[in-house]
């Protein structure tokens, strides 16, 4: 009996170091565990601030080249995927951990080209919408009993829009020539005066502008808007990242249609607003977002990907199309049926200094004139055209031209006898050959 308990103390005592030992190792190897994780974040936190350190610091040209470029780490592969789920699993928890709930309100595809977008314009966030429409839409939802003052030759659609839809929603606006800073501070003056909610008051500028490319100084329209508390957004459709990036120049949002060049292909539609960082642009951008989760107006992940493609080759299309289209503006301004040249780019044009120091010293790819005889000269020059091809938009790798008149309708302020053309990415011989050969015609036409 006693040697029985005297073993069974002698076990419990090896049994007991060994669950010591045991625990110690298992304590050892948590720490050791522990230890590893809090240096592989405090290293992957390093990487981070290095990387977004050196993302605030890459040339546009690069950010542009990578944009969407993040490795799969599941596959290693470059290009990313296309997340084509509407919905995503919650954990048992309840919660989202991956933060996607829902397609209409978030999607991968389209938050990678978000990111992407906001990295390009140098800005906070972005919001990705169906169309350029659909976001400027969005922007005026958001100002519910504001004031909105536009250019003169806003781009007609969205002249049409707040005419005929926000009209009825309390929302005022007024159309102003913004080459002056005395008509903009005016029309604040008014706009302060007149609207119930002065909070939302909102100065959209294009430059260059579309049709008749006018050029605004975003700077000093930023720094009037600012004076007055009011948000200054620009739509820099023609001008892209690649050429200007208005947030730099104090723009609280800046709209994008990504339809044209940021797509570049003429195989897409989509929009995006970009929000940069001052407290009066964001808290705009906040019920911009909330608009575009709530009334659904997104893009595809289909199109978000195009778009992302698209983005990757920017830059060294815009530089083509703005060497080409300086070449086409040189040849008709010298042309004797043509009347007049709308190119920043020509030293003659009056927004010539400010568009050179605001883009970059390029000009865009977009450019209009105006044909000697009228309304009816001008369709047949666009009807004569073999190489350019007669269509709307603008931005993809084939030459446009368009009446601009006749698609604008009653309310257009565009002149009659105006031809707007998108130069593309075709050997510029060809397109000045073509353009040669119209203008000739016409007058042949003409006097024949």
């Amino acid at each position: 009996g006693v040697w029985r308990k005297r073993l069974a103390v002698l076990a419990a005592v090896l049994v007991l170091r060994w669950w010591l030992r045991r625990r110690a190792k298992s304590s050892a190897a948590a720490a050791a565990r522990a230890k590893r994780e809090a240096l592989r974040k405090k290293i992957e936190q390093v990487a981070r601030a290095a990387n977004d350190d050196v993302t605030r610091r890459r040339p546009i040209a690069t950010l542009l080249a990578h944009a969407g470029c993040e490795v799969d780490p599941s596959t290693s592969a470059l290009t990313p995927p296309i997340h084509m789920s509407s919905t995503f699993e919650r954990s048992t928890d309840l919660t989202f951990p991956n933060g996607f709930v829902y397609g209409r309100a978030s999607n991968p595809t389209r938050a990678l080209l978000e990111r992407s977008l906001a990295e390009a314009d140098g800005g906070e966030a972005a919001c990705a919408f169906a169309s350029g429409s659909a976001a400027a839409c969005a922007v005026f939802q958001a100002l519910p009993g504001g004031y909105v003052i536009l250019p003169h030759d806003l781009y007609h659609g969205n002249r049409t829009m707040i005419k005929t839809v926000f009209e009825e929603w309390d929302l005022k606006w007024c159309a102003i020539d913004m080459s002056a800073e005395e008509h903009v501070r005016e029309a604040l003056d008014k706009a302060v005066a007149s609207c119930s909610n002065p909070r939302n008051i909102l100065v959209w500028t294009e430059s260059p502008s579309n049709p008749c490319l006018n050029v605004v100084d975003l700077a000093m329209v930023s720094a009037l808007a600012s004076e007055f508390g009011a948000i200054h957004m620009s739509d820099t459709t023609w001008c892209t990242p690649a050429l200007c990036r208005a947030i730099d120049y104090g723009c609280d949002l800046v709209l994008h249609s990504t339809t044209k060049y940021l797509g570049g292909h003429s195989d897409v539609t989509g929009g995006a607003i970009v929000c940069g960082s001052t407290t009066r642009g964001k808290a705009v951008f906040q019920r911009i977002k909330h608009i575009q989760a709530v009334c659904g107006a997104v893009p595809s992940p289909f199109d978000c990907w195009l778009v992302l493609r698209g983005m990757r080759s920017l830059m060294p299309r815009m530089n083509a199309h703005c060497g080409n289209a300086l070449r086409v503006a040189i040849f008709l301004r010298d042309h004797p049926c043509v009347e007049q040249v709308n190119y920043p780019g020509l030293e003659t044009h009056p927004g010539h200094v400010i568009a050179k120091a605001q883009m970059g010293g390029q000009f865009g790819g977009m450019l209009s004139f105006q044909v000697r005889g009228g309304e009816d000269a001008a369709i047949c020059v666009a009807a004569q055209v073999k190489v350019a091809i007669r269509a709307t938009s603008l931005g993809g790798t084939e030459t446009l031209i368009e009446h601009r008149r006749s698609v604008e309708g009653p309310m257009s302020t565009t002149p009659a006898n105006l031809l707007r053309m998108s130069i593309g990415l075709e050997d510029i011989e060809d397109i000045i050959a073509d353009l040669d050969q119209a203008l000739n015609a016409t007058a042949s036409l003409k006097h024949s």
